[in-house]
């Protein structure tokens, strides 16, 4: 009885189980509130676009998951991308005045922590689908599940 009261809930959307897509949506909330005293133009348009590609993130990944691992990996690859173009607009903000040191430090170790937390990702993936391919019967029958075996506590 005591296993079954440990026993996790699955989501309808099964990307919400996945750890980097709460802290994909962490960052983005994060960093939003971070830019919220954007007075400017030009830091208005500076805290619009780095949101934007915050959100990327998130949605890069509740995407992918609907779809089969190999283009499951690729959208992750996007969300990587994404990350790059987050790691640029921290540095504008900095410069811009929008951050402080310490504010610019938490952006990038949120963006650093979602680099390797998406990487692992990827490599489970890749290492899921081969052990599939290993273990495909002679009719070429494979799992369309992108979950299928794997570990949801990326």
């Amino acid at each position: 009885m005591e296993q079954q009261d440990q026993e996790r809930v699955v989501s309808f959307f099964r990307f919400e189980d996945l750890r980097v897509y709460g802290k994909a949506t962490d960052y983005a909330s994060w960093l939003g509130m971070q830019l919220s005293t954007a007075k400017s133009e030009s830091e208005k348009t500076l805290a619009a676009s780095a949101c934007h590609s915050a959100y990327d993130i998130a949605l890069n990944i509740a995407e992918g998951s609907s779809r089969n691992k190999t283009q499951f990996d690729h959208y992750l690859k996007i969300a990587k991308t994404v990350i790059r173009e987050c790691v640029v607009y921290t540095e504008v903000a900095r410069n811009m005045g929008l951050f402080s040191d310490e504010q610019r430090e938490q952006s990038r170790e949120y963006l650093m922590e979602l680099t390797r937390m998406i990487g692992a990702l990827i490599i489970s993936l890749q290492r899921n689908a081969e052990r599939r391919q290993m273990h495909t019967d002679s009719d070429g029958d494979s799992e369309a599940d992108p979950y299928a075996n794997d570990e949801m506590s990326y």
